[in-house]
């Protein structure tokens, strides 16, 4: 009997569709938990059973135990009816800042032409994770002198300057993890720890240039903002919030001294 094995290697071309489905899957996936923390936040229930409330007493809803068991079932109407609309309605409010992130994403250089935006600088490396051949997740470092821009291909519908722009060779002081996607199966047995160290190894070891390495998290994605923070990675400061109820945008760094200090075991 074979045994599976897992191997982490660099993106190729066959991954293209892949890896940018991957992308902006990741990208959507903090809605349906901002979705769903919503709608089980206790001011939400509260207005929905308040609805609910008005609704059945206008109505005359009320339970008649007289008639049975079929007489607890006329108030669901309305409770179905305001669950329903409240539901429709955290979608609306919360969906548009999640695609836009996620269109912001799949338009930006690195995106549009993977294999040669990663290799613009040593430290820089676009990876893939893969269980018995199967695709598991992917890694991206960018190392480049432009790894902490946020230009974008597109501007309001039009092609902007950064399609023009010519990309200079060479390595950035800081590092930016710009996507980082495990699939969900996986998550449970920790293996995103594994590819985040590589990462982070190959970025600090191809260039001595590189000094920190950054990234964005938030509680939304709980698996990676942990795996993140475990790695040694502190805040370095808030940079937005999202959702009805402001789930927090955080940007968090880990710098080389720290890092060898980890990888020394002389900090934990």
């Amino acid at each position: 009997m074979v045994e599976a094995d897992a191997r982490i290697r660099l993106y190729e071309a066959p991954d293209d569709k892949l890896v940018k489905f991957s992308i902006g899957k990741a990208s959507m996936e903090g809605l349906a938990v901002a979705n769903r923390s919503a709608f089980f936040h206790p001011f939400t229930l509260s207005v929905w059973v308040a609805l609910s409330s008005i609704m059945i007493q206008l109505l005359d809803w009320w339970p008649k135990p007289e008639y049975g068991p079929l007489g607890y079932f006329p108030p669901l109407p309305a409770f179905g009816c305001w669950g329903a609309v409240i539901l429709y309605l955290i979608d609306w409010f919360n969906r548009p800042p999640f695609e836009d992130a996620s269109l912001d994403l799949l338009r930006r250089p690195d995106v549009a032409d993977i294999a040669k935006h990663y290799q613009r600088s040593p430290s820089s490396g676009f990876f893939i994770l893969e269980y018995s051949g199967k695709f598991v997740g992917l890694i991206a470092i960018d190392a480049s002198k432009d790894s902490q821009s946020q230009d974008t291909l597109m501007d309001k519908g039009k092609p902007s300057s950064s399609l023009r722009a010519e990309k200079s060779k060479g390595t950035s002081s800081v590092a930016t993890i710009r996507h980082f996607y495990i699939d969900e199966p996986y998550r449970t047995t920790g293996i995103q720890e594994d590819l985040l160290a590589h990462a982070v190894q190959h970025a600090f070891k191809a260039d001595n240039a590189v000094k920190e390495i950054k990234v964005t998290t938030t509680s939304l994605i709980p698996y990676s903002q942990k795996c993140i923070r475990d790695a040694g990675f502190a805040l370095e400061k808030p940079i937005g919030k999202l959702g009805i109820y402001g789930w927090k945008l955080d940007l968090v760094v880990l710098r080389r001294a720290h890092w060898e200090k980890k990888a020394a075991g002389t900090v934990s």
